[in-house]
């Protein structure tokens, strides 16, 4: 298959060009790594490539034979380095297949490589000093996102369809809107963290996947949802595949419409027109939109300090973890300057106020529940402004203590965090763009605990009533001519 064709289809479509005997797996991970060869040196989004050693059965799943790659973090591959973005972990090989890994093979998907992570997923943006900045497809001057940029940036410029990412406080959703992708954050126990992770950063992050399509995004968590026995938390499943909810109506959703943030961050001129054209459709397509007022539960300052706690408790811990097993100081010669401030500073966290930082997360989480208790929907910008250059998000960073560089990652993205402290499901949808510089502004819808339902039926709808398919970035794998 030629990579012209190839990125034309998303995940479902070559799955099923796959089950019908019109393409083998191995053509479509050939196409695959052509593109990457096409693009990655102009966006250095994917790290490593290797052969595939999966022969799933064709027709045997709906993403059965469809080339994939996996985030370097969070996700183990037997045999296949997880160096997390780190100096500190540069090198590390796992043993077996973490439990995600083993359900990725069961999707029949054939993964071929890892994408670039900021340092332990710490940070807004992809830049580790590991393996260099990763590079937005429609501006390769401008952020992909963090933390999962490179898995966004090698599925926005065409090298596969879909992708794994992990998402703690928008690290799915950022990228996602950066990208012009559909990115879905689920419900927190929707998707097991085991066995290594069972906990990562106390319950707020959750494992999900970037896409062009809302199907392909829906047909993988069907792959991928559910408990492994003793997971910390649990999710009740679905009463049908969320690939039959993408197709469903959503009915008139009572829908809430936040402007301007938690915090107090200002939401720029071209967001907040993205915004008002979105509640404007939504309110075209029959739905109830009006303007929303959302307690947090917690003052900005308390919400922040709170979570830096959690953060930066649970970055020591890995920390030390690392530096035992490879015997490696921790200083800056592993380290970023965030990440190494971070780390002391989470060293200094104390048993009572960690205990106290679990309470607030709890109470954001009743707060928000009260809101769903009475709307549908929330919608949001996604971040409160366009993709920064490329340089911005870490300048200075050797000047911010532990709190502080959590206090500006909060600031870049302040309407993602909440859901993740409440573990709630919420999804960037690429809606739009930005008309004076044709950068894609994602838009964020979230749901009540559990209600990934809801959110599908909604995106569906939109990617009908507004499709971004057709939108192209700069970089993309099928501008080569004659491939």
């Amino acid at each position: 298959m030629r990579v012209a064709e190839y990125v034309n289809y998303d995940a479902v479509g070559l799955a099923e060009l796959v089950a019908a005997g019109e393409v083998t797996p191995a053509e479509l991970q050939a196409a695959a790594l052509e593109a990457t060869q096409a693009v990655n040196p102009q966006i250095n989004a994917i790290v490593e490539t290797w052969p595939a050693d999966d022969e799933p059965e064709p027709g045997s799943t709906p993403l059965a034979g469809v080339p994939f790659l996996v985030k370097d973090i969070g996700v183990a591959m037997a045999g296949r380095r997880m160096e997390m973005g780190s100096r500190l972990a540069a090198g590390n090989v796992a043993r077996a297949d973490s439990s995600l890994m083993r359900r990725f093979r069961r999707a029949g998907l054939v993964t071929f490589g890892r994408t670039a992570t900021s340092e332990m997923a710490y940070s807004m943006t992809t830049e580790p000093v590991l393996y260099g900045a990763t590079r937005n497809p429609w501006n390769p001057e401008r952020s992909a996102g963090g933390s999962s940029g490179g898995s966004a940036a090698a599925v926005a410029a065409g090298v596969v369809p879909v992708a794994h990412g992990t998402d703690a406080a928008g690290s799915l959703r950022v990228p996602a809107a950066h990208n012009g992708l559909f990115g879905l954050k689920p419900t927190r126990g929707r998707v097991s963290m085991g066995p290594d992770f069972d906990e990562l950063f106390s319950g707020l992050a959750v494992h999900g996947s970037v896409s062009r399509t809302v199907r392909d995004s829906a047909a993988l968590l069907d792959r991928i949802r559910g408990p492994e026995p003793g997971d910390p938390y649990f999710a009740q499943q679905p009463s049908r595949p969320y690939t039959e909810e993408v197709a469903r109506h959503p009915g008139s959703l009572r829908i809430g419409v936040l402007t301007q943030a938690w915090g107090g961050r200002r939401t720029a001129a071209p967001v907040a027109d993205a915004l008002s054209r979105t509640a404007d459709l939504l309110d075209s397509l029959g739905h109830q939109v009006e303007e929303a007022e959302v307690g947090l539960g917690a003052h900005w300052e308390e919400f922040v300090l709170a979570n830096a706690r959690l953060f930066t408790a649970n970055l020591a811990a890995s920390v030390d973890e690392l530096a035992t097993a490879f015997d490696r100081p921790v200083d800056s010669s592993t380290l970023e300057p965030a990440t190494l401030s971070g780390y002391h500073y989470g060293r200094r966290v104390s048993g009572p106020r960690f205990v106290a930082a679990l309470t607030i997360r709890n109470r954001v989480a009743r707060s928000l529940a009260r809101y769903f208790d009475t709307h549908d929907i929330l919608l949001t910008p996604t971040v409160p402004e366009l993709p920064s250059p490329l340089g911005a998000h870490a300048e200075s960073a050797q000047r911010l203590d532990g709190l502080g560089w959590i206090d500006r990652v909060f600031g870049r993205s302040p309407f993602t965090m909440p859901f993740n402290t409440a573990g709630t499901p919420a999804m960037s949808v690429p809606v739009t763009a930005d008309a004076g510089t044709g950068l894609p502004i994602g838009m964020q819808f979230a749901a009540g605990y559990g209600l990934e339902s809801r959110l599908f039926r909604l995106a569906g709808q939109l990617e009908q009533a507004s499709p971004w398919s057709g939108r192209i970035p700069a970089v993309w794998a099928g501008n080569r001519t004659g491939h």
